[in-house]
Formats: C-alpha cells, structure tokens, sequence
C-alpha cells in the first residue's frame, strides 16, 4: 500500500474513533448534568484537557511560532462558541431536535470551504453529506412532536455553523502548523474562557459528587483531549468535508450506546437512519467505484461485432 493511502487510511480509522468516543460523550454528558451546570461542565471538561495536554506536549509548546499561537486560538474560538451555543440552546428545545439541527454542520462544511479555499468538493462528496443529513433525521428527530422554530433552534443552528467553521480552520491550519501544538492551545483557550465564565456568573463550584466528577474527567481526558489530539492529526492527512462526514457518525454510536447503556428504545425509524447514514458513508468511501469495476468487468473488452443480416 502507498504511504499516502496508508496514512488517508489511517486517518479515517483515526476519524471513526474519534467519532465513537464522542458519542459516548452523550452518555457521560447526561450523568455529568445532574450534579453541575452545563457551562461548569465546559470548564472541567477543558480544564482537565488542557493541562493533560500541556503536561504531556510541554515539550512541543517551547519557541511556539506567533502564527500558531495565533491559528490555536482561532480554532478555540470556535470550539467554545460552538459548545456554548449549543449547551444555551438545549434549554429551550427537545434534545433529538437539537440532534438534528447541529447536524446541518455537514451541510455547511464544504460551502464554508468552498468559500475560505476556493476549492469545490465533489459531486460524490456534496451527495453524501445530503444523505448524510437525511440518515440523522431519521435517526435523532422526533417527527411526534412537529416542527417550530424559536430560541433554541436559532442557538443551534448557529452552534452548527460554529462547529463547521471549527472543521474547516483544524483542516487548513494541522497543514501548516504543529497539529500537537494546535490542540494544546485550543484547548487552552477553551478552559480559560470557560473557567472566565462559571466566575463571573457565579456558577463556578467544588462541591461536585464523585459520579459528575468522574464522568466529567471521562470527557476531559478521552472526549476531550484525546478526540480532539485524534481529529487535528487525521485531519493533516484527509480533506474538511470528508471528515465532516466521518465525524457524523457520532451521532450513530450515540444512540447505540444510549440503547446498550441508558436503554433507549430502538425504533424502525432509527434503523432506518444507520442504513441511510451508511449508505451516505458508502458515497463518500467509495464514490461507487466498485460497481463502475464491476460494470467493466462485465462488459467485453473487445466485443465481437455482430453477423450482418
């Protein structure tokens, strides 16, 4: 195998893993909630983050360009602003609405990069992210409770736009920058302004239970530093709308391992949504190369011609 297509390989193993530890990340979110606030789980989370980072990669933090400095900054920007606006959001909506809604970022990434690089995805791509966003549908909305718009969707509609900026700016700068380096100080940034916040709205506390506070290091320290080390590594080596949608498959083991841990109800309507989010993977992968394979395979290569009558 050539080592391009053995580190896009290994980067898109990389990308499902990340994938998986966030949608465990549901799990541990929803226990951590019930003994502090979402914003006070923001700061623990990134807070234990970065110093993990920045005791591990101390070495890599030393003559750090400004342009780096500065580029880690710009990707923590919207990593915070992106969980902020969610986490605000969700209080005002149905959380497998919100699901749905913050999926819309795989819709928005190869427009946002199509803008920033002037680099046009392919057609496989754009159909992909399409299916992609029907499979989630399926897969999180509760079609029950109607549709409306209010508060809340607006915040996580802008949470989905926020985090597709986010792909796209780890995508150009783990090209031109440290990617170790990056996910130090974006993760940085994100426990400073977290930790900024929980005091000046009086939310920061120490009084947490051992079960919020284990599951709060559970996110730190694997949905957090080791997802984020994952994606801005995968990422130097794959193109922003491909791991765009890789990395929406979170919501796939999401809801497997709320089914397996939680006990949440399997519905036809969900099986459905892993069909179509696979086959919207299928695009992506594959742009169906193997029935193009099979096809001319099939057809003779020298076809003989035909008696005339």
């Amino acid at each position: 195998m050539e080592k391009t297509k053995k580190q896009s390989l290994l980067a898109d193993l990389g990308l499902v893993a990340v994938a998986f530890v966030w949608g465990s990340g549901f799990v541990a979110s929803k226990n951590a909630l019930d003994s502090m606030s979402p914003m006070m789980l923001m700061a623990v989370r990134f807070t234990v983050a970065a110093l993990l980072s920045g005791i591990i990669f101390r070495k890599n933090l030393k003559n750090i360009p400004k342009e780096t400095i500065k580029a880690g900054c710009v990707i923590g920007f919207f990593l915070f602003t992106a969980f902020a606006a969610q986490m605000i959001g969700l209080q005002y909506m149905l959380a497998g609405k919100q699901a749905f809604l913050t999926a819309t970022n795989v819709i928005m990434v190869p427009f946002i990069y199509w803008a920033v690089k002037k680099h046009r995805p392919d057609q496989y791509n754009f159909a992909a992210a399409f299916i992609m966003l029907l499979g989630l549908a399926l897969l999180t909305m509760d079609f029950s409770a109607g549709f409306s718009f209010n508060l809340g969707d607006g915040l996580t509609l802008l949470c989905a736009f926020l985090y597709a900026c986010h792909i796209v700016v780890v995508g150009i700068y783990s090209k031109q920058h440290d990617p170790i380096a990056l996910t130090v100080i974006q993760l940085a940034f994100a426990a400073a302004v977290s930790l900024a916040y929980v005091f000046i709205f009086g939310e920061f506390t120490l009084a947490i239970p051992l079960p919020g506070l284990l599951n709060g290091l559970y996110l730190g320290i694997f949905c957090t530093f080791l997802a984020f080390l994952g994606q801005t590594v995968a990422q130097k080596y794959t193109n922003a709308t491909h791991a765009a949608i890789i990395l929406s498959l979170e919501a796939v083991f999401g809801s497997l391992l709320a089914i397996i841990i939680l006990g949440d109800n399997f519905t036809f309507t969900m099986f459905l949504g892993c069909l179509v989010i696979f086959l919207g993977i299928l695009t992506a992968e594959t742009k169906w190369a193997f029935l193009q394979a099979i096809f001319l395979k099939a057809k003779p290569e020298n076809p003989e011609k035909l008696p005339e009558l």
